[in-house]
């Protein structure tokens, strides 16, 4: 299974549509079913000549872990956020190998994927630290969510009317652990799917020791990184919508083919994109392009392979 020389790698950050499709569809079956769905195109690009790492979301999967977590307190142990990371990792890490490895049979592929239970080092002394912002967890009265706070050091807030919510840190990656073995294995001709969700955050202590943080990494920032520590020659985010839109949902809606990093930048300030959907993605793009990566795309799932071959989808260069 050797890497053949000339080969471009690429890194495919999926999004959480990629898993749970709706409401409706949550269960473990309804997962697989989507993820299928998902590395089929992925193996369609991967049949075109490209090496592909795989990254992912896991916001629900770990809500879900935390919900069970919640229920069954009162006789075993809670599962800290950094294990809930892990967890989520090899689950649906196990998922996307099922499903490629059925898929490279189907087409007769020489092709095997392997997980990577990737950590991805953050700053102590990040600022996000001080200012925990990123909602996890399932909704709580205002008694549970003080309960929790004065127990167990939670940082709760009311959300929107919606209840109350544990936030957590969102610190920015720095460096991702596995790297090296990630790099090895797409060398060594592997599929990898590394930094599940973000990656699992740790810090170095004073002895350059790794621990556990509870936090939630970005998870299109830590594929950027991944993408410029390998070299990787495209980023390609998979997400909900075919193209990027300027003025989205609007009137004046208008789709972009393709934008420079100079107009990213333009219309990020313009405030074009909405925060906590594509808002990141592009944030991303522009950290992975100014960090000497070559090229970026946006699309949804099932038209990986035609943005490939400059059909749709948006492309953001230099």
């Amino acid at each position: 299974m050797s890497n053949e020389a000339g080969k471009k790698i690429a890194v495919v950050a999926v999004g959480g549509n990629s898993l749970i499709k709706d409401k409706a569809h949550q269960t473990i079956p309804d997962q697989f079913a989507a993820a299928s769905e998902s590395m089929s195109h992925i193996v369609g690009m991967i049949q075109a000549g490209w090496d592909v790492a795989v990254t992912h979301g896991n916001g629900p999967q770990v809500g879900f872990i935390l919900r069970r977590s919640e229920l069954s307190a009162h006789e075993l142990h809670t599962v800290p956020l950094d294990y809930c990371g892990a967890d989520t990792q090899g689950a649906i890490g196990y998922m996307f190998q099922r499903a490629l490895h059925n898929d490279f049979k189907r087409r007769g592929m020489d092709k095997q994927a392997a997980t990577v239970v990737t950590q991805v080092l953050v700053d102590r002394n990040d600022p996000a630290f001080e200012n925990p912002s990123k909602p996890i967890g399932s909704f709580m009265d205002e008694a549970t969510a003080l309960k929790h706070r004065d127990e167990d050091g939670w940082v709760v807030v009311e959300d929107s009317g919606r209840g109350w919510r544990r936030v957590v840190p969102s610190p920015i990656p720095k460096r991702i652990v596995e790297r090296d073995a990630i790099l090895a294995l797409i060398h060594a001709g592997f599929v990898v799917v590394g930094v599940g969700g973000g990656g699992i955050p740790v810090v170095e202590d004073e002895d350059g020791n790794l621990v556990g943080v509870e936090a939630v990494i970005d998870k299109d920032f830590a594929s950027a990184l991944l993408a410029n520590s390998i070299d990787a020659d495209l980023f390609l985010i998979s997400t909900a919508v075919e193209k990027v839109a300027l003025n989205y949902n609007k009137p004046n809606q208008r789709w972009l083919d393709k934008m420079t990093l100079e107009e990213a930048r333009r219309y990020l300030e313009e405030g074009h994109f909405a925060k906590g959907s594509m808002e990141p993605k592009i944030r991303a793009i522009i950290g992975y392009l100014e960090r000497g990566g070559k090229e970026a795309i946006i699309t949804n799932p099932e038209n990986i392979e035609r943005a490939l071959a400059g059909e749709t989808g948006t492309r953001v260069v230099l």
